[in-house]
Formats: structure tokens, C-alpha cells, sequence
């Protein structure tokens, strides 16, 4: 039995290099969206945290990537995700193809948008 990770780094850590490199990516693909995001492990999964609320996480298979959860968005970016396997709240991207990363980045700044918990507190 091996222990769940610690880190985000050592959860990447844990793949082979070329993957690492796709998993390092989204993580930067999300952090352009959610810079003040804070990284943690949650389920065993990395996790970013927005004003002490989860935001959005992602995880690496066999054969995909999921990130989750899916906003709604708008009809542009419904049209963006269809080619995309999708199951309940999750966006599957195949790791045999190209992983769209402004897609990503795009995904995450409208559950920054669509939560009101993710909007910034404002000083009264």
C-alpha cells in the first residue's frame, strides 16, 4: 500500500516524464486563471482552493486527464468542450492527443465566474 501524495509536486512526480510535462502544464494552464488559487491535495488528487473553497481538480489516468468540475459556460465554450468525453462534472482529455491548455485555463475562469464563492471578498 503506498501512501496518497503530500504535494501537488509529488503527486506529478509519481508519472513518467512526458506526462509530468502535460500534468505541469495544466497546472499552469490553471494557475493563469486563478493565480491567487492555493494548491493542496484533496481525494488524493491535486486540488486548488479559492478563499478556503474548492475550485478545481485534476487527475491523471491510464489514458486520460480529467478536470472537474465543468462549468456551464457560454454556447462558445459548449462548442469547445463536445469533442471531449465528458462524465457527470468531468471534462476527459486523451493523453494520445494534444491537451487543449487555454482550454483549460478558459474552464477554470468560469468556475471562478459562475460561483459566487470564488468571487473576491470585498472590504466593507
Amino acid at each position: 500500500m503506498t501512501l496518497p501524495p503530500a504535494t501537488v509536486d509529488e503527486y506529478i512526480g509519481a508519472f513518467p516524464a512526458d506526462v509530468q510535462a502535460i500534468l505541469e502544464r495544466v497546472r499552469q494552464a490553471i494557475r493563469q486563471a486563478a493565480p491567487e488559487a492555493i494548491e493542496t491535495i484533496s481525494y488524493s488528487i491535486p486540488t486548488f482552493d479559492l478563499y478556503g473553497k474548492h475550485l478545481v481538480f485534476f487527475a491523471c489516468w491510464k489514458r486520460h486527464l480529467s478536470v472537474y468540475p465543468l462549468p456551464a459556460g457560454d454556447s462558445a465554450f459548449q462548442q469547445k468542450i463536445a469533442p471531449y468525453k465528458r462524465v457527470k462534472s468531468t471534462i476527459q482529455l486523451p493523453l494520445d492527443k494534444p491537451i487543449p491548455y487555454e482550454l483549460v485555463t478558459e474552464l477554470v475562469t468560469f468556475l471562478m465566474r459562475e460561483k459566487p464563492e470564488n468571487q473576491r471578498k470585498k472590504d466593507t
